[in-house]
Parts: structure tokens; C-alpha cells; sequence
């Protein structure tokens, strides 16, 4: 799913939409990609910027057309145009920003309307600020739902390739597939405390392992 102005490939290329709420750090995720940054293509019909990040793996070379929501979201959903066709999906919140993750359920469920299982992938962002609001064990939304979870720090490019290695999985039905290079990203631009997300880590797999809450917004009261 490229742009009519962008290019097509001849190698296994998806549509990869990510949605969330303003601000939650989906655009400088993408943005990490250098080469889809390099490459992407604004097509203003449809409010969104598609980044074609590119991966090396074991099996040839594999192409996320990234759909990016170039702020729309931010005047309520989006429309069925930008999901229509989709292949995988991200959903990212902000663990800085509680109501973020309170919104997920809502996103979750116009990926839903529009795109049958498809594989997702729920991403919880700048897991390298301090003051971190939702904590790993309050992050169960995945679970009910049966999506795959990553913390990631986009500015730091912390687990940035983990999403795109699932979904490549997934989308491939080879679980052994993997990534052979790392795509070139921009320079990270904070550093990440790795005792304390190690921490976070093995609160979440903690967490994992506990009888789901009945009702995850408990947690937040």
C-alpha cells in the first residue's frame, strides 16, 4: 500500500498502520528510520505521510509502508480511508500520559472495524522519562486482547525494531525470522537508564503471569 507518487518494490511489502492519541511519539518513531524518512510521501486527500521502512532478514528483504497520522487524530478518529487495506498495525501510548493509555481500547477497536485480524502490536513510549505514569503491571490491555506488548523509548531507539520484527513474523508465519542488518537509524537523542527498564521488564513479566484484573481502569483510580 504506497502512495500513487511512491514507489512500488519487488519484494513483500505491507501496510502498516500506527494510530494513537497526539503526541504520544508516533511520528519521531517513525522518523528513527532513516531511509523511510528519506523516502516518505505526504498525500494530503488522506491527512498522512507513509515512511517505507525496509528490513533485512533471514528470508530477503521485507517493506513496512508506514502510515502516519501527520496529526489528524488530534480533530477525533481517523477515517476508514487511512485503515482501509491494512495489513498490521501499531498502537502506541505514552507511559507518561495516563489518559494516552486509556484511549487504546478505542483505538483498538477502529483498527478492528476496518481490518479483520490483522496482526498488532501495542507499544508504550518514553519508557526513558523519569516520571513515568503507567506502570508496567497497569498494562494489561494486551492480554485481554491477545496483542504482543513492547516498551519502547523512541528517542533512544530503545526495542525500536521489536514491532517490525513480530509483525514481519506474523505477516510471515515463520517464527524463526529474523532480522540479518540493522536498518540505519538517527543518533540517539537521550539515554535510557537500563536498571530501572530492566526493572520495568520484569515487573511486566510479573505481571504476566497474574489472573487479569476483572476491569483494567481500576488501576488508575
Amino acid at each position: 500500500m504506497a502512495l500513487p507518487n511512491q514507489q512500488t518494490v519487488d519484494y513483500p511489502s505491507f501496510k502498516l498502520v500506527l494510530v494513537g492519541d497526539g503526541g504520544t511519539g508516533k511520528t519521531t518513531f517513525v522518523k528513527r528510520h532513516l531511509t523511510g524518512e528519506f523516502e516518505k510521501k505526504y498525500e494530503p486527500t488522506i491527512g498522512v505521510e507513509v515512511h517505507p521502512l525496509d528490513f533485512f532478514t533471514n528470508c530477503g528483504k521485507i517493506r513496512f509502508y508506514c502510515w502516519d497520522t501527520a496529526g489528524q487524530e488530534k480533530f477525533g478518529g481517523l477515517r476508514d480511508g487511512y485503515y482501509i487495506h491494512g495489513q498490521c498495525a501499531i498502537i502506541m501510548f505514552d507511559v507518561t500520559a495516563r489518559l494516552t493509555y486509556k484511549n487504546v481500547p478505542t483505538w483498538h477497536r477502529d483498527i478492528c472495524r476496518v481490518c479483520e485480524n490483522i496482526p498488532i502490536v501495542l507499544c508504550g513510549n518514553k519508557v526513558d522519562v523519569k516520571n513515568r505514569q503507567v506502570k508496567a503491571k497497569q498494562v494489561t490491555f494486551h492480554r485481554k486482547k491477545n496483542l504482543q506488548y513492547y516498551e519502547i523509548s523512541a528517542k533512544s531507539n530503545y526495542n525500536f525494531e521489536k514491532p517490525f520484527l513480530y509483525l514481519a513474523r506474523k505477516l510471515a508465519g515463520d517464527p524463526n525470522l529474523h532480522f540479518v542488518a540493522s536498518p540505519a537509524l538517527a543518533p540517539p537523542e537521550v539515554q535510557i537508564d537500563m536498571v530501572t527498564q530492566q526493572q520495568h521488564e520484569a515487573e511486566l513479566l510479573q505481571a504476566s503471569k497474574q489472573p487479569l484484573p476483572d476491569d483494567g481502569d481500576d488501576l488508575f483510580e
